[in-house]
């Protein structure tokens, strides 16, 4: 089985260095929802970017893989994808977010990092035939 708790390193602008890890978290009492949960830090200093379940809001749930959130069809995010967190982490930089101990609602940046990682991947060339 696949190592799914790997601590993993992002470097931006060549010296900007943040380790990074996701988790899915359950809730724990009456009332409260799973999470997915990207823990991000840099130079000791902790920030989490939290996704909890809720109306029109997905988080992993056995059915999908760990890490991904989405907001309906065609609108996902998998966490575990270095250019996501890249886009997450530029996304917060920008807001003024990062760097900064705190829980941040990742749901605040989901269409702004969405939108980053559509305008990051190639269009598909002229002529392709259907995707799958």
């Amino acid at each position: 089985m696949r190592e799914t708790r790997r601590v993993r390193e992002l470097v931006v602008d060549g010296s900007t260095r943040y380790v990074w890890w996701v988790r899915h978290r359950h809730g724990r009492g009456a009332g409260d929802v799973c999470r997915e949960v990207l823990a991000l830090e840099r130079g000791g200093v902790r920030t989490s970017v939290v996704f909890p379940a809720g109306e029109g809001r997905a988080v992993s749930d056995g059915r999908s893989y760990t890490g991904c959130v989405a907001t309906g069809p065609g609108r996902l995010l998998n966490l575990r994808e270095p250019g996501v967190v890249r886009a997450i982490v530029d996304e917060a930089t920008a807001r003024g977010l990062l760097p900064g101990a705190a829980e941040l609602d990742g749901w605040e940046l989901f269409d702004a990092v969405l939108s980053r990682a559509a305008a990051a991947t190639p269009a598909t060339p002229p002529g392709s035939p259907p995707g799958p």
